[in-house]
């Protein structure tokens, strides 16, 4: 029989009696409530990347695609419906195909820029200049950034050197990768086949500060056997590959197997950024043990499955204060490949429960996978690509959670000193009245497959309470910290909390 608890749930939702499910409960997978949105419009087969950004500055998130054949979609989000405006806007709808669709304002303009980078090594990568909202411009030859003789995937925004613009790295599925400094405007290639241009195949790249240094460090998803790597950033222009120390390398793969993406979160909300590394083979959950050192703890959390996966994101779906994770795969032969995806709820950080089953509406992704919160309600939304077959498309579903539930979160906007959107890896950390850390979120240099978003940073909360809001932003000087005390979430319902680095 059910408890009288779970009872209660069921016929009273909105009291949120609902408690971790129990080791009983666990066998029963229970899907979360979702709902389809505009389906025909997004059953488009061959869709691979997607990335989010408000890049009309109207204050709500648009949506990036790419798809096999080269189009490249922009989703205009006019309250909440969404329209391809993407050819009156200067991008293609046809040409060579792309991925690593990432979004930056790279020169500071206040408008985000889109990059999005070729799979074909004869081709080149595109660099669209947002100008002012009202069209695209190619300006990849002029910048330095066609980055030929690469089959892209990861494509990431970051500022590696600290001096205050977005600097480049892309990630190579068939040759070395390359690292672009920005210098005023242009990009120059750093260190060119050697150190942080690795030379393995490489699927996906997460940049974060692993050893709280005040530099933005690289792991890399390597894939074809190869093992993975972590370039720790020396601070100096130079980077050296930690992983095989730190036992993040992942030795003795076949060729079969590799890394195919990565997605940065605090799993148990200690403060210390952790690492799930979806592969072809088992996944792998690493630890961040706080001291510079990692666990991979994968098989004893419940998320070391032996998969075919793609891309991860960690999201808090319902706002129960736990980051959940979401995880792309498929299985079956060559071109008949079908979504076998994983959502796994976080069990309050000591462990993940699979809510999906093969049946399940939310399991059509392969590729790309975004959490987002489009309409501003305070619950995070599902953005989810499926390639293959023609029964491909990108899929939104909208999250329906209870609006009490809904609304017990807070949503964080972090910009430079310019009030622009240039701070990819800065750091956000809740603490309540006690001083207790509640969670951590990292802006986002990468995750969900080959995709960067520049959207707010979501906390799901258990309760309203006033929180105190701690930023970490990566400097010349190290990690400099800034905060705002007594934040009440309740006065930012249905917008966002926007921090200004000081």
């Amino acid at each position: 029989m059910p408890s009288l608890n779970r009872t209660l749930c069921h016929i009273l939702p909105l009291m949120l009696l609902c408690q971790p499910a129990t080791a009983q409960d666990a066998a029963s997978p229970i899907e979360p409530p979702f709902t389809s949105i505009q389906p025909g419009d997004f059953a488009i087969a061959g869709s691979l990347s997607n990335s989010w950004a408000d890049f009309d500055n109207d204050g709500d998130l648009d949506l990036a695609v790419s798809l096999k054949g080269g189009d490249i979609r922009l989703y205009r989000n006019d309250n909440g419906t969404f329209v391809n405006i993407g050819p009156q806007l200067g991008l293609p709808t046809s040409g060579p195909e792309m991925r690593g669709v990432a979004w930056g304002d790279y020169d500071g303009d206040g408008w985000i820029d889109l990059l999005a980078g070729a799979t074909m090594p004869g081709e080149l990568s595109l660099v669209f200049h947002n100008e002012g909202g009202k069209t695209f411009t190619n300006v990849a030859p002029a910048l330095g950034l066609t980055i030929p003789n690469r089959s892209a995937r990861q494509t990431s925004w970051v500022d590696y050197d600290n001096d205050g613009d977005l600097d480049v790295y892309a990630a190579n599925r068939i040759g070395p990768n390359s690292l672009y400094r920005n210098d005023k405007g242009k990009f120059v290639q750093v260190s060119p086949g050697a150190g942080v241009s690795d030379g393995r195949p490489t699927v996906g790249a997460c940049w974060f500060d692993y050893n709280r240094d005040g530099f933005l460090d690289v792991f890399l998803a390597n894939q074809s056997g190869a093992t993975d790597a972590l370039w720790r950033n020396n601070g100096d222009g130079t980077f050296t590959d930690v992983a095989p120390e730190l036992g993040l390398d992942n030795p003795g793969r076949s060729k079969e197997e590799g890394g195919v993406g990565c997605a940065v979160g605090d799993y148990d909300n200690d403060g210390n950024l952790d690492l799930f590394v979806p592969n072809y083979g088992v996944n792998a959950l690493y630890h961040n043990n706080g001291d510079g050192t990692f666990t991979n703890v994968a098989k004893e959390m419940g998320v070391g499955i032996d998969n075919h996966a793609v891309g991860a994101v960690w999201g808090d779906y319902d706002n129960d204060g736990y980051p959940d994770l979401y995880v792309t795969s498929y299985h079956g032969p060559r071109d008949q490949q079908q979504p076998k995806d994983s959502l796994f709820h976080n069990e309050g950080g000591k462990g993940f429960r699979q809510v999906l089953t093969e049946t399940s509406k939310l399991n059509v992704g392969d590729h790309g996978v975004q959490w987002v919160d489009y309409d501003r309600d305070g619950a995070l939304d599902l953005s989810v690509m499926r390639g293959y077959t023609n029964q491909g498309g990108h899929f939104l579903f909208h999250n329906d959670l209870e609006p009490v539930a809904a609304r017990r979160s807070l949503s964080v906007t972090l910009l430079d000193r310019n009030g622009h959107f240039t701070r990819m890896g800065a750091e956000v950390r809740l603490y309540d009245r006690a001083g207790k850390i509640l969670a951590t979120r990292q802006l986002s240099t990468g995750d969900g497959y080959n995709s960067e978003n520049a959207a707010p940073l979501h906390f799901g909360l258990k309760s309203m309470d006033a929180v105190k809001v701690e930023v970490t932003w990566m400097s010349t000087k190290g990690r400099k910290i800034q905060t705002l005390p007594n934040v009440k979430p309740a006065r930012y319902l249905g917008r966002s909390l926007v921090i200004r680095e000081q």
